[in-house]
């Protein structure tokens, strides 16, 4: 390994990322996909599948944070939560910083559960270990449309719309979602970078409209994902998390310990003010669709 090791991620058809690799902790293939994992200098350990960078140690906050606690506190009582995805641990993490009474994470992938445990510890932080947190491998599309379970909140912390990740996306997914919640229950999952994938945003808008009374997205900064904004998008029947009021948000959030490196009340606010035209795509899902 010398220092002119460089991990290219091609993930947009005319712009590339480069990461600088210092050490390679891992370089393999689980059944379902590729998975690197490797040390860079400012970003501390990285991991990559299929290609594409998920997550790093050094900006995890910025995206584990900002999917996870707008519907969480959107919801103001959320006993049980599902995570489908998320297999480094982060979001689940995150929403066992609540006081949940059942968080089940279903990821269809369980050798890169295994991998993130062992070389990504601090991106779970224990949490695959809290006596609330249930990791049940398997396909999550599935899951939905079979468990009789029910839930609070569903978390999608997915890969892009292509391969394993490509169904959850789509509205029979959504559906199923819908069917698992519990009265003022809410899904919230990640929605790509607008400025690169825009139809990813308006295509799959379109798609959770036709499923919730109430459905929308908003717009955070994670510095990995090259493009600026990274989209995230919500539906309800019953919840808008854009009208949580900040008064009683920042009360419940100054309750929880350990505070918030990203996620705060204003920052709850700031995320819903978006920018014109991201708002135009999302209006476009029709014509993106076609």
């Amino acid at each position: 390994m010398t220092g002119d090791d460089w991990y290219t991620e091609r993930l947009h058809a005319d712009a590339r990322q480069q990461l600088r690799i210092a050490n390679r902790l891992y370089r393999g293939r689980t059944a379902y996909q590729d998975v690197e994992i490797f040390e860079n200098p400012t970003h501390g350990r990285v991991l990559c599948l299929d290609g594409v960078v998920q997550t790093t140690e050094a900006d995890e906050a910025h995206y584990h944070e900002m999917l996870v606690h707008p519907a969480m506190f959107a919801h103001r009582g959320a006993e049980r939560v599902l995570v489908i995805g998320g297999a480094d641990g982060g979001a689940l993490r995150q929403v066992l910083r609540h006081p949940v009474k059942r968080a089940v994470l279903v990821d269809i992938d369980a050798e890169l559960i295994e991998l993130c445990r062992a070389h990504l510890p601090s991106i779970s932080a224990g949490a695959f270990d809290d006596a609330r947190a249930h990791s049940m491998p398997g396909d999550g599309a599935a899951f939905v449309a079979a468990t009789d379970e029910r839930f609070d909140v569903v978390i999608v912390d997915s890969t892009d719309p292509f391969g394993p990740g490509a169904v959850l996306f789509q509205e029979p997914f959504f559906r199923n979602c819908r069917r698992v919640l519990g009265d003022g229950g809410i899904v919230i999952s990640q929605n790509g970078v607008p400025f690169y994938q825009a139809s990813e945003l308006s295509v799959v808008h379109a798609e959770r409209k036709r499923v919730f009374a109430r459905a929308g997205y908003y717009v955070a900064p994670v510095p990995l994902y090259a493009g600026g904004h990274m989209a995230f998008g919500w539906g309800s029947d019953d919840l808008d998390p854009a009208l949580v009021p900040t008064d009683a948000l920042s009360r419940r959030i100054a309750a929880v310990d350990g505070g918030f490196r990203v996620y705060g009340a204003a920052c709850h606010a700031a995320v819903f003010a978006l920018p014109r035209w991201i708002e135009d795509l999302a209006a476009a899902g029709g014509a993106a669709r076609a």
